[in-house]
């Protein structure tokens, strides 16, 4: 049976993926992915509904009127919320734009899939994240007595104490820790940021031992070799550690009632460094360099996360409205009307 020859779409794709996005744009690895998922998830859907296989879609099949339906698909069959239904058509319109700009004569097609607009009424969702009673439940109910137990203890309290992105932890090489005073690691975040972050005694005793009790692969620098792996000695998964932490979290659950209540990812881990160190008192500014976030915004949202926060912010405003009120009959006679209402 002959091949057929590839579409105009399937060319497009490949110069996208490969030219567009890595060396023009200069996205890092995990954003490319993210469109990756986006436009496969399209042309999943678009195969599925133009009844023909992925390999014979052509850009005349990607047309506005069938955005609009996987957009609708994402929402009602996948369950997508609005803000990744959104996150979706914003990837979508990036590839439009990059067609548009090589393929002129489709330009008519394209425009009308440009001009799709997002969809307003996204929320953002609450932040989870885990006190500290929580984080030692959770650390308590990893076996250490085998391998893989220390393996993931030293993984977990290695992302508590960084608040790195799972990814940023998974990335990490033997060179890029430092075991010997003073202990940090370097990370390599979004946008190919390199950030140095300090590390507890504690955990660099962890890593110490992991390093000692793991064998790099033969024929390799044992510089290069991965921190964290599988179990075939491979690297280790953002889909495992979310396994992992799932694991643990019911595990820890009977001694920490509060853990069955919360939707946890891995990110989770990240939110509660987070929200740690401005419980501790820690500024703004330096959450943000520690975290690598791109702007002060995105670290501010922490602030509105946490419940102990918002009742000493409180307390500190009118120290007399978190005290419970005086007994006794009230004379409302406008002397004493604030006194009152902060009272409420």
């Amino acid at each position: 049976m002959r091949n057929s020859p590839p579409t105009e779409l399937g060319r497009e794709l490949v110069r996208f993926f490969e030219e567009c996005l890595p060396a023009q744009r200069g996205l890092s690895p995990h954003t490319v992915r993210s469109y990756r998922d986006a436009l496969l998830l399209l042309l999943q859907f678009t195969s599925s509904d133009a009844k023909r296989p992925i390999e014979r879609l052509d850009i005349g099949d990607l047309s506005a009127e069938r955005v609009v339906k996987f957009l609708s698909f994402l929402e009602t069959g996948r369950k997508n919320s609005i803000a990744t239904r959104n996150a979706r058509l914003g990837a979508i319109h990036v590839f439009a734009r990059f067609l548009a700009a090589h393929r002129p004569e489709r330009l008519g097609l394209l425009q009308r899939v440009i001009s799709l607009p997002f969809k307003r009424g996204a929320r953002d969702a609450p932040i989870e994240y885990l006190e500290r009673a929580e984080i030692e439940a959770l650390l308590k109910s990893i076996d250490r007595s085998r391998p893989h137990g220390r393996r993931d203890y030293a993984l977990f309290a290695l992302m508590f104490n960084t608040g790195a992105r799972v990814q940023e932890v998974l990335n990490l090489r033997r060179r890029d820790v430092r075991l010997d005073a003073p202990c940090q690691v370097r990370l390599h975040g979004k946008g190919n940021k390199v950030r140095l972050c300090p590390i507890w005694p504690a955990v660099a005793r962890l890593l110490r031992n992991l390093m000692a009790e793991t064998r790099s692969p033969a024929g390799t620098d044992p510089a290069d070799t991965l921190l964290f792996t599988n179990a075939r000695g491979g690297p280790l998964t953002r889909y495992g550690v979310r396994y992992l932490l799932r694991k643990y979290v019911v595990a820890a659950a009977p001694l920490m009632p509060t853990l069955r209540d919360k939707r946890l990812h891995p990110h989770s881990v990240r939110h509660s460094t987070a929200v740690a160190l401005l419980k501790s008192g820690v500024d703004f500014a330096t959450i943000s360099q520690w975290l690598g976030h791109a702007s002060l915004t995105t670290t501010m949202r922490y602030a509105r996360a946490d419940i102990d926060l918002k009742r000493q912010a409180l307390s500190q405003v009118f120290p007399d409205a978190l005290a419970p009120p005086r007994g006794g009959r009230l004379l409302i006679n406008g002397a004493d009307l604030v006194g009152w209402l902060r009272r409420m």
